[in-house]
């Protein structure tokens, strides 16, 4: 660690500040930057001030930077070393793609595939060694490494299937598009010096958090796998696996490797997501001197980077997972596995990103709920100064936790999402193949290859002003990006068509493919109902969030009442939507001509699963959406703190506005998504356990009973954990001198504390519930009786879990938006009697809508995939 001494300053904010007095003299204290591991703590040296109370203080920022600013610094910030400026862009993006190179190019041996990822989850001392000797290899050498990487990956898919090549290509252009928009934001200016000061702080509080936490996590998952591996190594095999040859021992290794690896992936898709927004707030607030469509097309653009990488990875991860054990087990030659059986083997991938995603989210919800109510409580209520004001000293933990819960966090959650989906309907298209073509295997991939496609040109159609020094008048953003989603949902339905046309025809049923194409209509057209829905209920511009705002002006209370009420009222259409997508797509299917050997129909479970696949087509485009939400936050939050013009926040309040909307339309797409793709997990969970037991078997009544009750307790502790952390946050702040630092430090390790509590209870629950069952079940002479509990516990726990996450989610939203439509000048406006109610509904918001309901939808992805990993626990 080293020690930085900075000195104070102050800044003259124009036309703006006038009814807050800007008397008294405050020195900010020194700042000491530690190690890259740890948060940024502030000292308690004072230079010569008057302590005074908040509003006698100057509006100013301390000079928080100690190094210069290198924009690469992706993997240099991941390992906590300072960029070197004399490393061409060139150099560093070949240097990039060869250490993820590393990570999974399968020519050197899948063994040596495993170590690595051990290696690095561990965080051992050989990481750090390693990446040097990747990056003092001469970049000629690099060239010809990466060509052989890529030659021999590329081999690997030929030897699979032509499709899977197909799939390679598209995913390696898209990660070439989002190094494109990578160098086109970067590109852009920071701003004054004074900006570039602030998201200096944001980054360094971000990155020092996300790899605390993520240490964590690491070691966590290191546990699990031992635990998976134990399990695996004694428990029974398949009819399938048998006939395979496929030992325990290799099913072993090979589940936890792909464990190991669906952690990682979901790990670095967390970190690309925070990655970028810490780096282009600052320059989304520069454009927004500017011109607001220049802003708008920079913060589009970064969220667009962070989405083509996360989709792109889940994609091709499991293709080379695919790909790998493809030609490793010998799939399809005599005596070894049948290539209807392979996807089973990529469960692991699967509860790996759920894993991650689930204390990623819940971690960085809490850390950034917790922050941001303290930082209203003291701030607009108690002290009465204005949002992300520097003499709040929680104002900058409130911005990182913009950047951890709502980017990382998100980023992990869209990963696993898509990596379930994929994972479910490829067992589901395995099932099919027995007696139709492999495409129904591969179908899901080249969906979501689709998606990249039809996604980057949809954020490509967001363009800015031919001449920014042009003024012109303010359009709404959200009618800009919801053009570019129009764009990308056209596409999409195009491209699906063409999709089942090419993988899913047989001569056997000819229309076959015409039905699928109907079910991922429908999957297409429910993702885009619950966009709208949740924008009804979340965006000021229509009548709940309206009616909701005027509830503030008889008071806290009232504000209260009517945002839970609208939050309960908010899950009856979704169900509704959900409830209808499920039985079209499965009557589509079902009526689609694909029969068994007995004439029985067995197209509709795989109708359910295109239907998720369609809903999911545009999942790129919808994760930028969202992306651009806590970017546009954070850009706001830097033109406040630096005191630019009332034109500039009136630029960024607009775009942050836009991005709560966003960010909830996301989250209610996320539940949407969630649900269809839990349906699709616990059938694929009932098919194993058949296989497993060899008999049918229906689930019982008390399992939905515990199922429900883990719902409303892990909502319970999540919104209780923000709670106790916030309290801990406004004690600090009671202190005369805003020592940012300390409050960083105070929301970090409360956040990382609490979440464990709610997170075990997630991934414990449905074990111990099954082993008990197990066991009460082997001495009353019912052996299913364990795995029966859990699939009842299942079901209940999604149906639930789905409604409390809708509620919680739409009503937060509302909250929040009912805030900024009272801030527009609306019923009294900022300092207004029903401006401070409707704060205090933002604050009970807050835990709701980035918290406890992101965690839910989580949450019963990761139950319904750990039942099915665990399922020979349970038997």
């Amino acid at each position: 660690s080293f020690t930085g001494q900075i000195k104070a300053f102050k800044i003259q904010r124009p036309s703006s500040g006038g009814d807050l007095p800007q008397t008294g003299e405050y020195s900010f204290p020194v700042a000491r930057r530690v190690n890259s591991a740890s948060a940024m703590m502030m000292g308690d040296d004072v230079e010569n001030g008057n302590l005074g109370p908040y509003l006698d203080r100057p509006r100013t920022f301390p000079n928080m930077r100690s190094k210069p600013y290198t924009p690469l610094e992706l993997f240099e910030g991941y390992l906590g070393e300072t960029a070197h400026s004399n490393i061409s862009f060139l150099d560093q993006l070949l240097r990039f793609l060869s250490i993820i190179l590393a990570y999974v190019c399968p020519s050197v041996g899948f063994g040596v595939m495993v170590f690595i990822i051990v290696v690095v989850l561990m965080n051992l001392k050989w990481k750090n060694m390693i990446f040097r000797i990747l990056r003092g290899i001469n970049v000629r050498v690099l060239v010809i490494l990466l060509f052989l990487g890529f030659g021999y990956v590329f081999y690997i898919g030929a030897s699979t299937s032509p499709i899977i090549v197909f799939v390679f290509s598209v995913c390696i252009v898209s990660f070439l598009l989002s190094i494109y928009l990578t160098k086109w934001v970067l590109s852009k200016d920071e701003g004054p010096p004074e900006m570039a000061q602030i998201s200096e702080a944001i980054r360094d509080g971000a990155e020092g958090f996300f790899k605390t936490q993520y240490g964590t996590i690491s070691k966590m998952a290191l546990l699990l796998a031992l635990v998976i591996l134990s399990i695996y190594l004694f428990r029974n095999t398949t009819p399938q696996q048998e006939s395979s040859g496929l030992g325990r021992a290799t099913s072993a290794c090979i589940t936890v490797a792909a464990f190991l690896l669906g952690a990682l992936c979901s790990g670095v898709a967390g970190y690309v997501g925070m990655w970028v927004s810490v780096r282009a707030n600052v320059r989304v607030s520069s454009a927004a001197r500017r011109s607001a469509r220049e802003a708008l097309q920079i913060a589009v653009r970064a969220g667009g980077f962070s989405a083509l990488v996360v989709v792109g990875m889940a994609v091709i991860g499991i293709a080379i997972l695919y790909a790998t054990f493809y030609v490793w087990l010998g799939v399809d030659s005599p005596g070894s596995m049948k290539v209807t059986d392979l996807p089973l083997l990529l469960v692991g991938y699967g509860f790996g990103a759920s894993f991650v995603a689930l204390f990623a989210q819940l971690g960085g919800g809490i850390y950034t709920k917790a922050a941001d109510v303290g930082a209203d409580l003291v701030g607009k209520v108690e002290q009465g100064i204005p949002e992300d004001d520097p003499r709040n000293p929680a104002v900058i933990a409130d911005l990182v936790g913009d950047n951890v819960g709502d980017c990382a966090a998100r980023g992990a959650d869209l990963f696993e999402s898509i990596a379930a989906e994929i994972i479910s309907a490829m067992i589901l298209g395995g099932t099919m193949a027995q007696h139709y073509p492999s495409g129904f295997i591969l179908f899901p991939l080249v969906v979501h290859s689709f998606d990249l496609v039809v996604s980057s040109i949809g954020i490509l159609s967001i363009r800015g002003t031919r001449d920014s020094n042009v003024k012109v008048p303010l359009e709404d953003p959200m009618t800009i990006l919801q053009k570019g989603y129009s764009v990308t949902i056209i596409l999409a339905v195009l491209t699906f068509f063409g999709s089942t046309r090419w993988l899913l025809y047989t001569e056997q049923a000819p229309s076959a493919w015409l039905n699928f194409s109907l079910c991922g209509l429908v999957g297409i057209i429910t993702a885009y109902v619950f966009v709208w829905i949740t924008k009804y209920y979340t965006d000021y511009k229509h009548e709940p969030v309206r009616t909701l705002a005027l509830s503030s002006s008889t008071g806290h209370g009232t504000n209260i009442i009517a945002g839970v009420s609208l939050g309960l009222e908010s899950t009856a259409i979704p169900v509704l939507v959900i409830s209808v997508s499920i039985i079209s797509a499965f009557w589509l299917g079902h009526t689609s001509g694909l029969v068994d050997e007995t004439g029985s129909p067995t197209g509709g479970l795989f109708g359910t699963a295109v239907a998720t696949m369609g809903m999911l087509s545009t999942a790129a485009y919808i994760l930028t959406m969202d992306m651009f939400g806590p970017i546009a936050d954070n850009a706001g939050g830097i033109v406040e703190m630096s005191q630019q013009p009332e034109s500039v926040r009136e630029i960024t309040d607009v775009l942050d506005a836009v991005g709560n909307t966003t960010k909830a339309t996301t989250k209610g797409f996320a539940i949407g998504s969630a649900a269809l793709a839990s349906f699709l997990l616990f059938s694929a969970y009932m098919d194993e356990v058949s296989s497993f037991a060899r008999e049918p078997f229906k689930q019982v009544f008390i399992g939905g009973l515990l199922g429900s009750m883990l719902i409303f307790l892990f909502s319970a502790w999540a919104c209780a954990a923000v709670g106790r952390t916030a309290q801990e946050v406004v004690k600090e702040d009671y202190k005369e001198k805003p020592d940012y630092g300390r409050c960083v430090a105070i929301v970090a390790s409360a956040s990382l504390r609490e979440m464990i509590k709610p997170g075990a209870l997630a991934i414990v629950s449905p074990i111990v519930v099954g082993f008990l069952f197990r066991v009460l079940g082997h001495y009353t002479g019912h052996p299913l009786l364990g795995a029966k509990v859990v699939a009842a516990l299942l079901m209940f726990a999604t149906v639930s879990g789905i409604l409390m996450a809708l509620f919680l989610n739409t009503a937060g939203g509302a909250w929040d938006n009912a805030k900024k439509f009272i801030e527009t000048g609306a019923l009294g406006g900022k300092g207004s009697e029903s401006h401070k109610a409707a704060v205090t509904g933002d604050t009970v918001g807050d835990p709701f809508k980035d918290t406890a309901g992101p965690s839910l939808h989580v949450l019963i992805k990761m139950l319904a995939t750990i039942t099915l990993v665990m399922a020979p626990v349970f038997l």
